[in-house]
């Protein structure tokens, strides 16, 4: 039989955790998010370039929280031409336009060197 007995608290790690949260580095979130904006532009189907040149990023910080998030500012009679080229749509005469996954192998090697250099940031605090 195995026991495992555990006394006091998770105090210490929360604010460690805070901690590092609160002096979260901006300004690695903002070089990966204006990167993440380039390799998006570069991957997206052209046909006038708007939804290209349509690419941009926030940095949002909640309670215990920060994250990096892409928006596309084309939006055409409320639909956003970025998803519907992502993932496809239907045509005026029935007929269907296959999307193309253009910005997962786009933006996925961005978020594993973010999530590296992250790792690093927190594991040498």
């Amino acid at each position: 039989m195995i026991s495992i007995e555990q006394k006091g608290d998770f105090k210490a790690l929360t604010a460690y955790l805070k901690k590092v949260n609160k002096n979260a580095k901006i300004e690695i979130l903002d070089k990966y998010g204006q990167e993440g904006v380039r390799l998006l532009s570069k991957a997206t189907p052209v046909r006038s370039g708007k939804t290209a040149n349509s690419w941009y990023y926030k940095i949002e910080r909640g309670k215990d929280s920060v994250s990096l998030n892409f928006y596309n500012s084309n939006v055409n009679k409320g639909v956003p031409i970025a998803i519907i080229l992502q993932y496809g749509h239907g045509t005026r005469n029935g007929g269907w336009v296959q999307g193309r996954d253009y910005i997962n192998p786009a933006i996925q090697p961005l978020f594993n060197k973010l999530a590296q250099e992250a790792w690093k940031e927190v594991t040498e605090v």
